[in-house]
């Protein structure tokens, strides 16, 4: 059954969309999450890599349930108003490279384009060069589209095809309940938990699932997408989509501001680094990234809940390209840049720019 009129979709529950997400992410970061990182897809790809054991940074391990509920709760919705589509085989290996690019960009920052807007309305002038960075690189982006860029069509699949995406999340779910974190031990079973660092900073399981739930549900319905709200802007002069970007960074904005944890400035802000050159160029690797493969990274958690293979492959390519960021030195800590991370960042942006130009009709 299809439901032609969607409320969600209109500018006005855009808006409303954006501002219960900036609520929830505050929420969470006062029940337990890293300091301006209520919600991060990158940074939460990340600790799971490391829960799982594809990453060994000791800080950065965890199951967010967050993540998981984004997809299930896109699921959901896409089931109850028929837009479940199975469908994939859209040049599958770009979008795992791309994905794996917008890794190494966003933890070269510290921050997906969701805590760029988290970071800023938590009082951390580092995140002005980041969403300065976000802003070009989905302008580069845009030049591409301009010149007729495509990774092709995607092709209808079988039903249970789409169901891999949301059975994997749930089976995490599942791993989680069967083998929870226990206090002071860094591994109980399989998984691997932090014991400090951000990894061991976390709201309440089900808390964190429960608004894992709410934003999936919610950015399906409103198509929320933070490199589509900068692209709109661009290139047909559109607001819909930056009026629930704006949205949530007025609410998380009120919200700290309320609780006391806005604190304006440079300084000891929690997990960020202070190289602006690079939070700067790291963000333009990752918005090219994003432009390129057709959603920032919470919007293509949504589509693979939707039945997208291409979006499931992209974030697979970014829980790689987490691991990855670690395993090599390429990420950042609040110390700087990692060893390799310049090099990666530089690489990342060339590979882009070969992705971009030979996928022109006018190249």
């Amino acid at each position: 059954m299809k439901f032609r009129f969607n409320f969600f979709a209109t500018p006005g529950g855009v808006i409303i969309v954006g501002l219960l997400f900036g609520a929830l992410a505050v929420w969470l970061q006062h029940s337990g999450n890293p300091g301006n990182m209520g919600i991060c897809v990158v940074c939460f790809n990340r600790d799971i890599a490391g829960a799982i054991g594809l990453q060994n940074a000791p800080i950065v391990q965890y199951l967010r349930p967050e993540i998981m509920g984004m997809v299930l709760g896109a699921f959901m919705a896409a089931l109850i108003f028929g837009e479940y589509k199975p469908r994939g085989g859209s040049a599958p290996f770009t979008r795992f490279v791309l994905g794996f690019i917008a890794s190494v960009g966003a933890l070269v920052f510290l921050g997906c384009p969701w805590r760029t807007i988290l970071r800023l309305a938590g009082g951390d002038a580092h995140a002005l060069f980041g969403l300065a960075g976000l802003i070009v690189g989905v302008g580069v982006g845009v030049i591409f589209f301009r010149n007729g860029f495509s990774l092709g069509r995607s092709q209808h699949l079988n039903r249970f095809s789409g169901l891999l995406m949301p059975a994997l999340m749930l089976g995490l779910v599942c791993l989680y309940l069967i083998d929870p974190p226990i206090p002071g031990q860094p591994k109980n079973g399989v998984l691997f938990y932090s014991l400090k660092g951000p990894g061991s900073m976390h709201a309440p399981f089900i808390l964190s699932l429960a608004a894992g739930l709410i934003v999936g549900f919610f950015a399906q319905r409103s198509r929320f997408c933070t490199m589509g709200a900068l692209r709109d802007v661009m290139l047909f002069r559109q607001f819909h989509l930056a009026m629930g970007f704006a949205a949530m960074f007025v609410a998380a904005l009120v919200l700290n501001i309320f609780f006391g944890s806005f604190h304006w400035g440079f300084e000891n802000q929690p997990v960020a680094q202070p190289n602006d050159l690079w939070n700067f160029l790291g963000m333009v690797t990752c918005g090219l990234a994003f432009a390129l493969a057709g959603g920032c990274p919470g919007r293509q958690l949504f589509l693979s809940g939707e039945g997208d293979n291409d979006a499931a492959v992209f974030i697979m390519g970014l829980i790689v390209g987490a691991a990855m960021c670690h395993n090599f030195g390429l990420a950042s800590s609040t110390a700087g840049i990692g060893i390799h991370g310049a090099l990666a960042t530089i690489a990342g942006f060339v590979v882009c720019l070969f992705i971009g130009f030979f996928n022109c009709k006018r190249a």
